[in-house]
């Protein structure tokens, strides 16, 4: 076929009426019940709670922002004035705390740059003489008397230096 005829055929297709295509439906209208209409319970939407909410909110804003009767403040107001009443509060405790914080500071600044004692005092002496009593060669153990004196001393001297302090103190 040469094109000319090819074109003139589809041509001719195209302009024949086309059969109507009846799609076909599976529904019927001769249902078990079709002498009862079917109903239908129709909620109610989101729009109308939103619009009875704001409604009422409206209503109370109103109500809580009007003066009371005899000149007294509004809802709102004593509100406000209960939440700036927090704000003195809070403040005072913001002080406190900064003064707590500043003196932590100091203290830690003063621990951390006093000088360190060296030595280490001994709660007992007898720490120098432990070990066993039997069998120990002559001149092994070092005689600690001057260590001894010299902590029984120390213990005199601080025990004066208390009882200065608690005669001083009932005295004042």
């Amino acid at each position: 076929m040469s094109a000319i005829r090819q074109r003139a055929a589809l041509l001719a297709r195209q302009a024949r009426p086309q059969a109507v295509r009846n799609t076909r439906r599976y529904g019927s209208s001769h249902g078990h019940d079709h002498h009862h209409e079917h109903t239908v319970e129709e909620k109610l939407g989101t729009g109308f709670y939103l619009s009875a909410a704001t409604l009422a909110g409206t209503w109370v804003v109103y109500k809580a922002s009007r003066p009371g009767t005899d000149g007294e403040l509004s809802t709102f107001s004593r509100w406000l004035k209960e939440w700036a009443d927090l704000h003195q509060t809070w403040e005072t405790r913001n002080d406190l705390l900064a003064a707590a914080v500043e003196q932590a500071a100091a203290d830690r600044h003063l621990l951390l740059n006093a000088p360190r004692n060296r030595t280490h005092d001994l709660r007992f002496p007898e720490v120098f003489n432990t070990g066993s009593p039997f069998n120990v060669p002559a001149g092994h153990y070092v005689n600690i008397d001057k260590v001894v004196a010299h902590y029984q001393q120390q213990h005199l001297k601080e025990e004066e230096r208390k009882a200065k302090k608690l005669a001083a103190a009932a005295q004042q």
